[in-house]
Order: structure tokens, then C-alpha cells, then sequence
């Protein structure tokens, strides 16, 4: 039977996209023949804002590009500027910024976790089971920073203020019994479920050679067989000291990459009950907070592993109280670069739990 090859637009106004996204799809009645991703619908010019800004005021707007890890991004960009500054964090300020920026990890997995089930047709009940867990982690990031999603709490050289006794005492029952159970509880809800291996098994593979070539990074790499992760290969902060695996898995399918955000999950469980065991009292701020901090002239890249790959800010500074340069190296937008590759072969519906597994923000792909 002779067909016509068809381009059909999924997006840029689709629920299905994340956001004003486009995925321009070439299809032969429902197979994906070609696949391209169109970006810059939501474009904020966020790094020459950076670049207009003093050096403080740059941190809350770091919250504004993944905006569900906002304490990762604060995290990144405080380590480039330290080191333009050559100031080091007290002892106690380190073990608070791991916990925040782990439990922004558990937070952004589980929600990406429930979002997967969304896109493969199980409405929404899934996704709220998983921002149940969720809310209970922003409230600790409320009590903490005053804020639940653009939290503004890292400084240079320390964070705004410090954790009360109270609050560590919530982390201490979260992530030592409610966290762990229900992360056991989504995994056998989901793990083993036939609907749910029938729509990820083998769908949307990305090999190895493919994700190192793409530059991909966090699950979407690891989930392809590479056990590539910042904070084991070039450990920043206090992360040598914590014992943890780096979850790894070898289909490249996307459910692999659902598992390996379930294996992360549990090492940052275990990375917090490390660092709530062993914080110290003290200071959380190197000298005294400063409104107008004096930068050195120089550059630097300050890179961590957050939740969706490597998150590096590159600051060229001339001495000024403005950047000269600033840009954010966004791993939503770098991964979101292997989807046509994934995306061939596939069906129309495979390609909304593709673009799923990826776990994109549009605040970061389009900065």
C-alpha cells in the first residue's frame, strides 16, 4: 500500500511537551521516521541578565532555571564564584549544603518518577502519590530558607542562615523511615508492573557510544552503561567523604533510566544519613555576610551533579561588581540534543514517554 510521509508538530503548546516546546516529527502513518527538536520558545536572555546583575544578585536567579532544583543551582554557581573569591565554606555550612542539594535530588526523581506514569496514560494518580513525598521535602526547604521553590539560601563562602535542631530532627525521620519506605513502595508498585515494562522496555534506546558522543548527562547517561558522575570524578565540596555507589544500568531504554533514578534516590538517602550523623556545630558563614562581595578578576567553572546531569557555570570577572561573562552549562538542554537519535523508529506515543524519561525543564532548556 503506497503512504505519504506526513511532518506533524507535536507542540509548541502540548501538554505533553513540558512546556512551549516543539517536536517536529516526520512520520509514516504512526512510526517516527526522523524526529526534531525545535527549542527557544521560552527564551529569558537569563545570562545577559547575569551579566547586568552584581554577583549576589545573580543567585536568585540561578532558582529560575530548573526551577524544581533550585539548591542544586545555587550550588553550582556558589562554587564558581568561591573560586574566583578563594573563600572556603565553614565545616557545618558544607554538610548543609550536601543535605539540601540531596534532597532536591530525591525531589526531582520522585516527581520525574510520577511524571513518567502520567505520560504513559495512567492520569495523574501516580503523580500525586509521588508529590505527597515531595511536599514534605519543601517543607523542609521552607523552614529552612523561608521559600519552597526559589529557596535563594547558598552565599559565598556559606549559606543564609543556619538549620535548627527541629529541622534536623525532620530530615533525621524522613530520610531514616518515611523516604525509604516509600521509595520501596513506588518500586514495587511500578517496578514489576506489565503495562508499564510493555511501554519502556527497549523503547527510546540510547547506547553508550551514542550518550558520551551526545554529551549527555546524570540518568540519561548512567542509564546507558556509563558510570560517569561529577561527584565520584571530581568531587566537590565534602562529597569524598560520604560512601555512596553511582547508580548505573546498561539498556539505555527508558526503563533503566526509570531505575537508575530509583538507585539515586537511595544513595542520596544514604548520603544524608551519613552527613545528618556526622554534622558539626559552628559557623555557617565564612566572615560576615556581605551585600556587595568583592570578586578578583579571573574565570572559573563550578560544576556539580544535579539532578538531571552536570550543571556548570562558567564567570569570566574583570574585577568589577558585575560579571563579565556568564554562562550556564544546562543539562536539560544538552540531553534534550539525543531525543531525535532516541526517537526513530518509535511510535507517536513512545515519544511523550521518551521525551519523559529525558526529564527536561523548559526553564533550563531555553535560559
Amino acid at each position: 500500500m503506497k503512504t505519504d510521509q506526513i511532518i506533524v508538530n507535536l507542540g509548541p503548546q502540548h501538554p505533553s511537551t513540558h512546556g512551549v516546546f516543539r517536536m517536529a516529527a516526520l512520520l509514516e502513518g504512526e512510526t517516527i521516521i526522523d524526529l526534531k527538536p525545535v527549542m527557544g520558545y521560552l527564551h529569558r536572555s537569563h545570562e545577559k541578565i547575569g551579566e547586568r546583575n552584581t554577583f549576589l544578585q545573580n543567585m536568585p536567579y540561578t532558582d529560575r532555571l530548573d526551577y524544581i532544583s533550585s539548591m542544586s543551582n545555587n550550588f553550582g554557581y556558589a562554587l564558581a564564584v568561591e573560586k574566583l573569591m578563594a573563600v572556603t565554606p565553614p565545616e557545618r555550612a558544607e554538610y548543609i549544603r550536601v543535605i539540601m542539594a540531596e534532597l532536591t535530588r530525591i525531589s526531582s526523581h520522585i516527581m520525574t518518577t510520577g511524571f513518567l506514569l502520567n505520560e504513559l496514560g495512567a492520569m495523574f494518580t501516580p503523580s500525586l502519590y509521588a508529590l505527597e513525598e515531595r511536599e514534605l521535602i519543601l517543607d523542609i526547604f521552607e523552614e529552612v530558607s523561608g521559600s519552597r521553590m526559589m529557596c535563594n539560601y547558598f552565599r559565598f563562602g556559606g549559606v543564609v542562615r543556619d538549620i535548627s535542631d527541629s529541622v534536623i530532627e525532620k530530615i533525621r525521620k524522613l530520610v531514616f523511615n518515611r523516604l525509604p519506605r516509600k521509595i520501596d513502595e513506588l518500586d514495587r508498585y511500578l517496578t514489576h508492573n506489565e503495562i508499564v515494562r510493555l511501554r519502556t522496555e527497549g523503547v527510546g534506546v540510547l547506547t553508550a557510544d551514542e550518550a558520551a558522543a551526545y554529551s549527555a548527562g546524570g540518568p540519561l547517561l548512567r542509564a546507558s552503561g556509563v558510570p560517569y558522575d561529577v561527584r565520584k570524578a571530581e568531587p566537590y565540596s565534602i562529597y569524598d567523604r560520604f560512601k555512596f555507589d553511582v547508580a548505573v544500568r546498561y539498556h539505555g531504554d527508558i526503563y533503566d533510566r526509570y531505575l537508575v533514578r530509583l538507585d539515586e534516590m537511595r544513595q542520596s538517602i544514604r548520603i544524608i544519613q551519613q552527613a545528618i550523623h556526622d554534622i558539626p556545630s559552628g559557623p555557617v558563614m565564612t566572615g560576615k555576610s556581605q551585600y556587595q562581595p568583592k570578586v578578583p578578576a579571573g574565570e572559573a567553572y563550578g560544576r556539580v551533579e544535579g539532578p538531571k546531569g552536570e550543571l556548570g557555570f562558567y564567570i569570566v570577572s574583570d574585577g568589577k561588581q558585575n560579571p563579565r561573562r556568564y554562562h550556564v552549562r544546562a543539562p536539560s538542554f544538552i540531553n534534550l540534543t539525543a531525543l531525535s537519535e532516541m526517537s526513530k523508529g518509535e511510535k507517536v506515543a513512545d515519544v511523550i514517554a521518551i521525551l519523559g524519561s529525558i526529564d527536561i525543564i523548559l526553564g533550563e532548556v531555553d535560559r
